[in-house]
């Protein structure tokens, strides 16, 4: 049984009060007055007024009139897109969609949001550009996307790897409640820049069937491959599922990348089947194309959960140093856990700080041997059942999330009340209740 007076894990995903004019921002604990307020709907006109009942009809009218303070709200309805704001000068260049230049500054970002209890969905699949597409391209910085829905970006030649649904290469960027799927590549990926936030959003059922490298070979739900020198990047409480080729995915990422508080399963598919496309492990934390690199970074996976992937649930994917894998439960995968590093001489070994993870169900462990782990459900000495968790279902993963857009609460493998997991673990700085921490991703009440 657990004691009160401890901070649960859950405070570890951020709440965002939304209020239509005044706005109080709880993520960067900054609270001010808005600046001016504008609309854009479906419905709307670029000659009108941008107010409430005159509303513009695009995101790049409303930026070109936007500066730092102020908040674009979005309007329900589907945005559809025909074309890119340039001609594609080869099959193999990159066009936009919707591009987002403009820089907000600390403390006053530039909001695109969704208008209160509405979606506006930014539909790309009629899009017959023939090269790669960006259907968002968010190259500023201090930028605020909030609840918005992103599908659908095609590949329209077979010359290239993906396209992508958001794509970003600014700095300090938030990214709230985005739902991104059906896209012919990654969901979002940052490419560069630090200090973004990927908060509360979903990435799912991507795939891109006309990849040069194979079909399905990379779509991801999230990536992240940024150059040195921009840390700061974090994905808190999102889910990835039925993507082609991973959930997460961080290679080449030379500044060090957080997930935490986030779900990936089914990847490694193509979408809604069981027939295998890409790589399928849920978190891919990192790695250099398979060789050593000396300016490797640690990455940090905490309080997540990977089931059902086609390949392994946490994956160090060939990387060159040791990154921490805290109070993670991976279900079901093959394997659960696979820390395949490389040394400075290129061979291969294990790499990972693995503590109060549980491995369950599939295959439990690769490459494991001679990482540094301790205190996990294989070598605490605790006996693996069903009995251990409330539930073991793979199904429903996807409900509805909490009205504060946190994920949703289910009993899905969390532990049973009388799980030999609970205060099994070891302090790693993760907030907990009772004694000690408990094994896995969540902490028992």
């Amino acid at each position: 049984m657990k004691h009160a007076g401890f901070v649960v894990r859950a405070l570890l995903a951020s709440v965002v009060t939304v209020a239509p004019v005044a706005v109080v921002e709880s993520l960067a604990g900054v609270s001010h007055a808005a600046g001016g307020v504008y609309y854009v709907a479906p419905n709307g006109s670029d000659s009108a007024a941008g107010t409430q009942s005159a509303p513009w009809a695009s995101v790049a009218h409303a930026e070109s009139v936007a500066g730092a303070g102020d908040t674009v709200y979005l309007r329900g309805g589907t945005y559809r897109f025909t074309h890119a704001n340039k001609a594609c000068a080869s099959q193999t260049d990159r066009v936009d969609a919707v591009t987002l230049n403009k820089s907000g500054t600390s403390g006053s970002p530039i909001r695109y949001w969704a208008y209160p209890g509405e979606k506006p969905v930014f539909d790309f699949s009629p899009m017959t550009d023939d090269c790669r597409i960006k259907g968002f391209d968010v190259t500023g910085s201090y930028i605020y996307l909030r609840g918005l829905e992103v599908k659908g970006v095609p590949q329209n030649n077979n010359l290239n790897h993906e396209s992508w649904g958001i794509w970003i290469s600014g700095s300090s960027n938030t990214f709230e409640l985005i739902n991104t799927h059906n896209n012919s590549g990654p969901g979002l990926f940052i490419q560069d820049g630090g200090g973004n936030l990927v908060l509360n959003s979903d990435s799912h059922d991507n795939y891109d069937a006309r990849s040069s490298s194979g079909a399905g070979t990379n779509a991801d739900g999230f990536g992240a491959h940024i150059s040195a020198n921009h840390p700061g990047n974090v994905f808190r409480g999102c889910r990835s599922w039925w993507n082609s080729d991973d959930g997460f995915d961080l290679i080449n990422a030379f500044s060090p990348v957080t997930i935490e508080n986030s779900w990936a399963w089914r990847n490694g598919y193509v979408p809604e089947t069981t027939t295998g496309a890409g790589d399928g492990n849920g978190f891919k934390a990192g790695g250099y194309g398979g060789g050593y690199v000396s300016n490797g970074v640690k990455h940090t996976v905490r309080l997540s959960v990977a089931f059902n992937n086609r390949a392994a649930g946490f994956y160090a994917n060939h990387h060159t140093v040791a990154n921490d894998f805290f109070n993670n439960t991976s279900y079901a995968n093959h394997p659960d856990y696979n820390m395949l590093g490389v040394s400075p001489s290129g061979a291969a070994i294990a790499l990972g700080n693995l503590r109060n993870n549980v491995a369950y169900g599939g295959t439990l462990l690769s490459n494991e041997t001679g990482a540094n782990d301790a205190n996990n459900s294989w070598n605490t000495g605790v006996t693996m059942s069903d009995s251990q968790f409330q539930s073991v279902s793979t199904s429903g993963w996807d409900a509805a999330r909490r009205a504060d857009g946190t994920l949703p609460a289910l009993p899905y493998l969390r532990l049973a009340a009388n799980s030999t997991l609970i205060n099994r673990g070891v302090n790693v700085g993760l907030p907990y209740q009772g004694s000690a921490p408990d094994l896995g991703a969540f902490e028992a009440a």
